[in-house]
């Protein structure tokens, strides 16, 4: 893996941008944004004025500044230019409620705000609640008594000294989901991106300076973040942004007019469009990308069948977290088993961790340690949690695997995910493996669930295919179905189905809603 230089002095925000022009980019496009074309040598500039004015408004250095924005060249004219003077941006989920950024803005003592004018009144339900805020900034159409984002930069300087932040102080935050609790703030260092990001540039996506990347995952989240912030700016690549919630029929159509080469998603976006494509018979031309990747949750190994058949493409699923920073494991071109999570990316470390604390054996379940310079070094305000999951060098991802003989790393969820029953320990993505086989079955999640006499037993909540419809017939089909396939203990006492599975924005399936 190619290692980059880091001084001791060092500035990420500096490094994204300037860098590209100093080597000779300036004039190749950074940003494809409905009908613009942004080069790196226009983002430099605009940068560059972001944090003058961002500093005018008195943020300094180490300040933390939440940012509420879409997919949108002003996302990236934030993040960068706050860590260019120093201060440390916060990108938080845009489909948030107002407790959530309450939340958000009181925890992270930020003193900026910067917020697109569609998201100002859920900041305004709860103005009065937050402790620390000096300034909102509005992005769009600024009401009166707000500062207009717009306006401010156009008053500022295009010339910009980065700060001489230190390789080892804080550029940026991200808050986790919150899927099993209250979202931590992850904190990462102006040299993190530089260890946890080649290894899934260099493996998986194997980006340059020719690519165009499209995601359809967004940037509050760190796997869109990756691949639309991370990625082209380490390498010196071009992104399609595009700022609202996608649909399938927007994708195809944002696919056909810029015809990115690497198409990132997650898996129920690839099965949504395989549903679409499906339904009216539809032709679609990805001649021209040459990478799909997939993270988020599982892929199933339909989804990845059916997507290469019709596309001669494989889903390149990969698995990676908010606090190791980017995707540590990854099925690679050419080195691909379907429904698995891949390899351990070259640049990390890992080991299957049992209870006693030993390592596994080949097919026996661990947790997964990982070591990498990149991962954070603690969450905000979180000591015991923090003490509990980074531990010197190695990072407890709490994700429980199995590893085979080639080294490919198969997802036995999370620790705490993990159901006892009849006395033994059962993987819920085991039975949702088997049962997704089923030919009636679309999406299935697995939980626990008691039966009368209090007992923990399997229950698996089903989408149907269109067509397929749910009958007291289908539930004990599906239950023997699975019974056939792995041990009778594991399958679901109950099957229930659904019109939709329950999501975070970020794509995941909130199990904890399903009872």
């Amino acid at each position: 893996m190619a290692a980059f230089e880091i001084p001791e002095t060092f500035n990420l925000g500096s490094f994204l941008t300037d860098r590209h022009v100093a080597e000779g980019r300036g004039s190749r496009v950074a940003i494809y944004y409905r009908d613009e074309k942004i080069t790196y040598s226009e983002l430099a500039a605009k940068v560059n004025r972001t944090g003058n004015a961002l500093k005018d408004l008195g943020l300094e250095m180490e300040n933390r500044m939440v940012m509420v924005l879409p997919d949108s060249p002003e996302f990236f004219y934030c993040f960068l230019g706050a860590m260019k003077i120093g201060a440390v941006p916060i990108a938080v989920n845009t489909l948030a409620l107002p407790k959530d950024y309450a939340y958000f803005l009181n925890d992270s003592r930020a003193k900026i705000l910067v917020v697109q004018e569609s998201l100002l009144p859920k900041i305004e339900e709860v103005k009065k609640d937050l402790k620390y805020l000096k300034q909102i900034v509005v992005a769009g159409n600024a009401p009166a008594g707000y500062a207009s984002f717009e306006n401010l930069i156009e008053k500022a300087s295009d010339v910009l000294e980065p700060a001489p932040t230190s390789k080892d102080d804080v550029a940026f935050w991200m808050y986790t989901s919150g899927t099993t609790g209250v979202p931590k703030g992850v904190v990462h260092l102006h040299h993190d991106l530089l260890h946890f990001l080649p290894p899934y540039c260099e493996s998986v996506s194997r980006i340059t300076t020719d690519d165009i990347v499209f995601t359809t995952s967004r940037m509050f989240f760190s796997y869109g973040r990756n691949n639309s912030f991370d990625s082209p700016l380490l390498y010196g690549a071009g992104v399609v942004l595009y700022p609202d919630w996608p649909d399938t029929a927007k994708v195809f159509e944002i696919v056909q007019k810029y015809r990115p080469t690497i198409f990132v998603s997650v898996p129920s976006f690839y099965a949504a469009m395989l549903r679409e494509l499906d339904k009216n018979d539809r032709k679609l031309d990805f001649s021209f990308i040459r990478v799909c990747a997939s993270s988020g949750e599982p892929l199933p190994k339909p989804i990845f069948d059916r997507w290469k058949e019709r596309f001669g493409l494989e889903i390149l699923d990969v698995l990676g977290s908010t606090d190791a920073g980017g995707s540590y494991l990854g099925n690679c071109p050419g080195l691909v088993k379907p429904g698995s999570a891949g390899v351990l990316l070259d640049g990390f470390e890992g080991r299957l961790v049992g209870a006693d604390g030993k390592e596994v054996t080949t097919g026996e379940i661990g947790t997964l340690w990982l070591k990498n310079d990149g991962t954070a070094p603690y969450y905000w305000n979180k000591h015991q949690r923090s003490k509990q999951v980074f531990q010197g060098e190695w990072f407890n991802t709490g994700d429980r695997f199995h590893k085979d003989e080639d080294g490919f790393m198969w997802y036995e969820g999370r620790e705490d995910e993990m159901l006892k029953v009849s006395g033994q320990w059962v993987s819920p993505l085991e039975i949702e493996a088997a049962l997704g086989q089923h030919p009636a079955v679309s999406e299935v999640a697995v939980v626990g669930a008691p039966d009368d006499s209090g007992l923990t037993r399997v229950k698996a909540f089903v989408v149907l295919k269109d067509g397929d419809k749910a009958s007291p017939e289908l539930e004990k089909e599906m239950i023997g179905f699975v019974r056939d396939r792995i041990a009778h203990f594991k399958a679901p006492r109950w099957v229930e189905f659904v019109p939709e599975m329950p999501r975070t924005a970020t794509g995941k399936i909130q199990r904890h809603r399903l009872h």
